[in-house]
């Protein structure tokens, strides 16, 4: 009796499958914009090709802040106090530089309690990707409104937002952030992109998600649900990042006026136009525009900033380019001799 060939199972350069990139079931609600989020970065990270054993997951609180547990099971995680992600993303880097850090917050966790420590990690230009899943809302103390809430968007009890809002990409270029991006949950095209090409650069790498909330802020007013925001994205342009370790030259892509930014790994985006000229590598165009679609209602997605040249954290420092983690006890600490010589230099 013939038996049938088990299909082959499919997998990336390191030979992992995509399984092995998930984490535990979600326990967020069905519908939940975080829960595609989650979804996107398994599948960039998959793509790439990237042992999860080299990745670092940073959180503080929040329905954000849950979903490292939802995937790369494998990987390091931290899950913090309110607000204060960005420190431990630091100290874990400054004693492991060689992990990949990917810090999740939301923008309760982010603009208001964790303002103070976001702006000195874009400012300090720490490499590592910095995930908001911005859904305009504290989703976990029942859905009061956020810093990044739009100035007059409506709760479902009828209270109306009159405060205006945080701009946290704005905000990231004037703090001198490296990328800087925004998508949409719903987008897992543009998403992947982006995380792939946040993967590739040498700095912070900050993507603002629109993540909306189908509990608290999904509603017909609500200028951080699933109907608006496919009404008012404003699409920067078609995105395609092509891996260092693919040829460049045989990888399909779409016709029409292109530009290409190689970032520090040899790596390759591809910005095709939509209806606009953008150089993603000006600060002030950058800003320009956001400011543009703000006045406009709208909400703008795609790689806003790159300065895939900037110095980052490490490269300022002038730190080793050994992990201080690995360092033997002789080089971490020195001594009396050595201290005596640092008093001296300081005297």
């Amino acid at each position: 009796m013939a038996t049938s060939t088990p299909k082959p199972k499919k997998v990336n350069r390191l030979g992992l499958a995509l399984s092995e990139y998930r984490g535990r079931p979600s326990t967020l609600c069905a519908g939940c914009g975080h829960d595609a989020v989650s979804s996107q970065i398994m599948k960039a990270f998959y793509e790439m090709g990237i042992n999860p054993h080299q990745v670092a997951k940073m959180s503080g609180i929040g329905c954000s802040s849950k979903t490292p547990a939802y995937f790369l099971g494998a990987s390091h995680g931290f899950n913090g106090v309110h607000g204060r992600m960005p420190s431990l993303a630091t100290g874990a880097l400054l004693g492991n530089r060689d992990l990949i850090c990917v810090g999740l917050s939301g923008d309760g966790d982010t603009a208001s309690i964790g303002l103070g420590q976001f702006c000195h990690l874009l400012r300090r230009n720490v490499p590592m990707i910095y995930i908001i899943e911005n859904n305009g809302v504290y989703g976990l103390t029942k859905g009061q409104f956020s810093a990044t809430s739009d100035l007059g968007s409506q709760l479902k009890s009828g209270v109306i937002n009159d405060l205006p809002p945080i701009d946290c990409c704005a905000l990231a270029i004037e703090m001198g952030c490296s990328y800087v991006a925004r998508s949409f949950a719903g987008d897992p095209k543009q998403l992947v992109a982006l995380l792939q090409g946040a993967l590739s650069h040498s700095g912070t790498a900050l993507l603002d998600v629109i993540s909306p909330c189908v509990t608290f802020n999904n509603h017909e007013s609500s200028t951080k649900g699933y109907k608006w925001a496919k009404e008012h994205e404003e699409l920067l342009h078609n995105i395609d990042f092509i891996p260092y370790f693919e040829p460049i030259e045989t990888v399909e892509y779409a016709e029409g006026e292109m530009q290409e930014i190689e970032m520090h790994d040899g790596s390759h985006i591809r910005l095709r136009k939509v209806d606009q000229d953008y150089d993603p590598m000006s600060r002030s165009g950058a800003e320009r525009l956001l400011s543009k679609t703000r006045e406009s209602g709208e909400f703008l997605t795609g790689l806003i900033y790159v300065n895939p040249v900037a110095r980052n954290f490490f490269d300022l420092l002038d730190f080793s380019e050994s992990p201080l983690a690995t360092l033997p006890q002789e080089k971490v600490r020195p001594g009396p001799k050595v201290l005596e010589e640092t008093m001296q230099e300081l005297m």
